[in-house]
């Protein structure tokens, strides 16, 4: 397997990673009953905690499927190199950093961090191009 194809698995688990963490945070805080419920009763807002996970994990599947694809179409139209290596790997280690920054409600360097793993996301695009 490609390093790039690694990369794209390891984002995978992660995406999985930060499903569970907002579940088990939602769920902690509105209980077993509710989870395994129907749900239909009104609930209180979530934490602020919970609330951000959720957001961490909607701004991942944000740009997950552009990176699902633009992976895929580098291993298929036999692209692949340090560009498109480097880029992953800078995606995926700045998306893992990104998870406690937002939990934590860490300002700016979050926004740094995401802008890293855009950036990374834009190597694999260029290497795409051929530019």
């Amino acid at each position: 397997m490609t390093p790039e194809l690694t990369m794209l698995a390891w984002t995978l688990v992660l995406a999985f990673v930060q499903i569970l963490l907002f579940d088990v945070a939602r769920t902690g805080q509105y209980g077993l009953k509710w989870n395994v419920g129907a749900r239909d009763a009104q609930m209180p807002a979530l934490s602020p905690v919970a609330e951000r996970l959720k957001r961490a994990q909607d701004n991942l599947f944000e740009t997950l499927p552009l990176f699902i694809a633009a992976i895929l179409i580098a291993h298929v139209a036999d692209r692949n190199g340090p560009l498109t290596a480097y880029g992953a790997q800078i995606y995926l280690a700045c998306r893992v950093l990104y998870v406690p920054l937002y939990a934590f409600g860490v300002p700016v360097l979050r926004s740094l961090v995401w802008l890293a793993s855009t950036a990374g996301l834009g190597m694999v695009v260029w290497a795409l191009l051929g530019v």
